[in-house]
């Protein structure tokens, strides 16, 4: 079989990557070898994100160039994924004629037949319908040579229906996998020398309620426990409203299950979370971080929030302030809020100014990036277990890897430390990263 190449382009989260990793894998055995050279390639896929309106138009400015890739090597085909595609449909072809076929969400696995479809029959495809089981969840994206770390899908789908969300009309409803299929994958991974999984979902909580009884995320974490080889489990992302005592217990009776959970709270208005339909009150999300923080000390919090949300007062706004103030997040992603067609939010009538939103984003970025330095100052002294992940970015002759909390840690090492755990005594702590060296203690 020849060999051909294909160039892989994501955007979005990191649901996404893995989405581009299981790509990889089915058309390996095709005959395609990933590439990272664009011009190299002899099929094109970009796998893209409809979340914020920031994401759309990157795939498109993508998109345009590789319109003159295509003028070069008229041979070249050109596969638009994912949840913008999803969303758009036959609307690719309108906005984009270099494009050869469209494929959603739940067709990742189809990707060899419809590649065959283009090929053989040369007419453009467009493939987004959803299935009532997701068989793309359970293809194996084999780990790169060396790899410590691996993304796991454990379900995929949303039924919470947020108002300014996309996400359950282009993911479809929630379906979680059976463990003994994901803990097969993760033995799978083990083999491959993986020690830290990271588990993956729009809603990980609710795992388990198309399932039978008694299969749930606390049980499944207790299962990947007990998996030999793996170290460190990782989960993302979790809903506030369906965040378990029995879960947040995990955080201080499991070994593996590292002290770091990203639990976005997007608002610090209880009238803004009722707009956005989130399900609870900013006095029942900090009750849970402070429940978090007594049964592990330790644990980072991390979190989303969204400024300029329709009707969002500057009473509003400063409520999400003061939130922000009390919690004190070890890291943030925030965002302008950004209307997306088919949401409810796109009904209501009392936008805030493009300025303000700006305004508002710009001091709460600000605020954050402190009580972000703050935390990582708080670490100098401390010794901290580092999984080696390879060398630095800055330097050859150090190291870097992550705490069990996900903060990045660079050190004076060698190239024999990949893959082990280290003590690092923390000796300075950034903005973006900590430094320190090892130690014996």
């Amino acid at each position: 079989m020849k060999t051909r190449y294909v160039y892989i382009e994501t955007f979005g989260c990191q649901m996404n990557v893995h989405d581009s990793e299981q790509m990889a894998a089915l058309l390996e055995k095709e005959g395609y070898l990933l590439t990272q050279d664009s011009a190299a390639a002899d099929l094109i896929l970009l796998n893209t994100c409809s979340i914020r309106d920031k994401a759309e138009q990157k795939a498109f400015s993508e998109l345009g160039r590789l319109v003159k890739l295509k003028e070069k090597n008229p041979g070249l085909l050109v596969g638009f994924g994912g949840c913008l595609a999803q969303h758009l449909k036959e609307g690719v072809y309108k906005r984009e004629k270099a494009v050869d076929f469209v494929f959603g969400t739940h067709h990742i696995c189809r990707l060899p037949e419809i590649l065959t479809a283009v090929t053989t029959g040369k007419k453009r495809a467009v493939e987004t319908c959803f299935f009532s089981e997701i068989q793309s969840l359970g293809v194996f994206a084999p780990p790169a040579p060396g790899a410590l770390s691996a993304f796991v899908s454990i379900m995929q789908g949303c039924d919470n229906y947020c108002s300014y969300c996309v996400v359950p009309y282009l993911r479809g409803p929630e379906m979680s996998r059976p463990p003994e299929e994901i803990l097969a994958e993760i033995r799978r991974l083990a083999c491959c020398g993986v020690k830290e999984v990271t588990l993956l979902g729009q809603n990980v909580n609710s795992y388990g309620k198309n399932l039978a009884a008694g299969c749930n995320f606390v049980s499944l974490i207790k299962a990947i426990q007990d998996v030999e080889g793996i170290e460190r489990i990782r989960f993302t992302t979790s809903h506030p409203k369906d965040l378990s005592d029995d879960l947040i217990d995990c955080f201080g009776s499991l070994s593996k299950l590292c002290g770091h959970i990203h639990l976005p709270v997007q608002s610090g208005s209880n009238r803004i979370l009722g707009r956005m339909n989130r399900g609870y009150t900013v006095e029942e999300y900090g009750a849970k971080v402070a429940r978090l923080r007594a049964v592990c000390p330790s644990i980072s919090i991390t979190s989303d929030i969204i400024v300029g949300f329709p009707g969002e007062t500057a009473k509003d706004y400063q409520e999400t302030i003061d939130m922000m103030e009390k919690i004190r997040f070890d890291s943030l992603f925030s965002f302008k809020y950004s209307e997306r067609k088919g949401t409810a939010a796109r009904t209501f009538k009392d936008p805030v100014p493009e300025a303000e939103k700006r305004r508002r984003l710009k001091e709460l970025q600000a605020l954050q990036d402190g009580h972000t330095q703050e935390k990582n100052w708080a670490l100098e002294g401390s010794v901290q277990e580092v999984l080696v992940e390879g060398p630095s970015k800055n330097s050859d002759l150090e190291m870097t890897g992550r705490t069990r909390s996900w903060k990045i840690v660079n050190f004076k090492g060698g190239r024999e430390l990949v893959g082990k755990k280290v003590n690092v005594l923390i000796t300075r702590g950034f903005l973006h990263s900590l430094r320190g060296r090892m130690t014996e203690r």
